[in-house]
């Protein structure tokens, strides 16, 4: 009988270990963020007026090329340029100390100078998050009696968002 009474004992010790071996389980939860900044990237093609004649102006456009956040209200200036005397309503192209007029403008017509004065002069727009695309239309005002040669000029393109 005492072995009866040892098997039996064994089998109730495997019966209890074997209902407490069962895995084990631990859980928490990871909390995630991320915040999007607002921000705006800005590219501008060149504008080539091309061959010009005093006798008539010379017309031409670019594009200015703007994304922003969504929602992102913004501001597109365009300085004076580097040419010496240049304002925003007057631009100058050189070619060394020679120089050539020329206007920027927000409008096909032509009539509203593109400068860099907010709330003044400058392209105001609330981004809808695509790209914005956004033309400036150039003039080169006939009557400019200057010597032959290359004229350049570098304005600068600010967005204010």
């Amino acid at each position: 009988m005492p072995y009866r009474k040892y098997l039996l004992f064994l089998l109730l010790i495997t019966a209890l270990n074997s209902n407490n071996v069962h895995a084990q389980t631990a859980s928490t939860t990871i909390a995630v963020s991320a915040t999007v900044l607002t921000d705006c990237v800005v590219t501008a093609l060149p504008l080539v007026f091309g061959n010009y004649s005093s006798g008539s102006s010379n017309d031409a456009t670019n594009t200015i090329t703007v994304t922003c956040t969504i929602g992102t209200p913004y501001n597109i200036g365009l300085d004076a340029g580097v040419g010496a005397g240049a304002t925003v309503t007057t631009r100058k192209l050189t070619s060394g100390s020679d120089t050539l007029d020329y206007i920027l403008y927000q409008d096909a017509s032509r009539t509203i100078i593109l400068g860099e004065t907010i709330g003044a002069d400058t392209i105001s727009v609330a981004s809808a998050g695509a790209i914005d695309a956004h033309t400036v239309y150039g003039r080169i005002p006939s009557g400019q009696n200057v010597p032959a040669g290359v004229y350049t000029d570098t304005v600068t393109v600010t967005v204010t968002y």
